[in-house]
């Protein structure tokens, strides 16, 4: 499962079965963190949840600033309220892209702040999943 989390919003993305193709999920408005967990726990049980892929705005000079630590600590502690592996991708410019997306249907970004979460979680989700692939082909070919 990825998660975009940001101060008001988690964007919450999964996968098929193959682990090929991320997609938005739902938005979470945020409110305290036992509800954002309760929320986010239903759709771990629902979904078979395997492993967290949330994340982590660096700062575009590599460094993590003040909102990437709030995530690692939301991160950290949902981790282990879902007893789940966490692992973090570098997202910087997912919202970016996802705001590029909604332009290129022709859809204002700015009235549609959720679907940019959601979608900015299934980016997440995706280059966690291509990146998985990619070592794991790897990994087969080095085996040989």
């Amino acid at each position: 499962m990825g998660l975009d989390v940001g101060r008001k919003r988690i964007g919450v993305a999964g996968c098929d079965r193959t682990g090929l193709i991320a997609t938005g999920i739902m938005t979470i408005e945020r409110t305290s963190f036992e509800r954002d967990a309760d929320q986010i726990q239903q759709l771990v049980n629902e979904r078979q949840v395997q492993v967290l892929v949330i994340g982590l705005p660096y700062s575009m000079d590599g460094s993590l600033g003040f909102q990437a630590r709030q995530v690692q600590k939301f991160a950290t502690k949902l981790a282990k309220v879902l007893k789940l592996p966490l692992e973090y991708i570098d997202e910087r410019l997912t919202s970016f892209q996802a705001e590029q997306m909604l332009i290129a249907e022709n859809r204002s970004p700015s009235r549609h702040k959720p679907l940019i979460d959601r979608k900015a979680a299934s980016l997440i989700l995706q280059q966690w999943l291509d990146t998985r692939r990619s070592r794991l082909k790897t990994t087969l070919i080095s085996a040989d």
